[in-house]
């Protein structure tokens, strides 16, 4: 028994069809997840960018609970803090070479 099917006994949840599609959409992710071996920076950024999208469908059905709305709101802050932290850096690279390229292309060259 893998931890997936752990989280879903303790839940009491006997099958993942029992299970609302963005569950089952998450569920499916984690799933390719655990089961690609290593955990790498670039599936990190996959994982949040699917629940961003996930929180965001969600809010098309907002049912005016302010407690699920708050919860909404700040998981998708907290995982949209997680992908601007893994591309930023990867942004300012590109931004410093293309500017580091302009300076060498630049016939007054400093």
């Amino acid at each position: 028994m893998n931890i997936l099917d752990k989280l879903l006994e303790k839940r009491n949840i006997s099958e993942v069809t029992k299970l609302d599609e963005g569950e089952k959409h998450t569920y499916d992710n984690w799933r390719k997840i655990l089961s690609e071996g290593e955990i790498t920076v670039e599936k990190i950024n996959e994982f949040c960018q699917s629940q961003v999208s996930i929180i965001e469908g969600k809010w098309r059905e907002l049912d005016n609970t302010a407690i699920k709305n708050e919860r909404l709101i700040i998981a998708h802050t907290i995982y949209k803090t997680i992908i601007d932290a893994i591309s930023k850096p990867q942004k300012e690279r590109e931004n410093l070479e293309q500017y580091l390229q302009k300076l060498l292309d630049s016939p007054n060259m400093l």
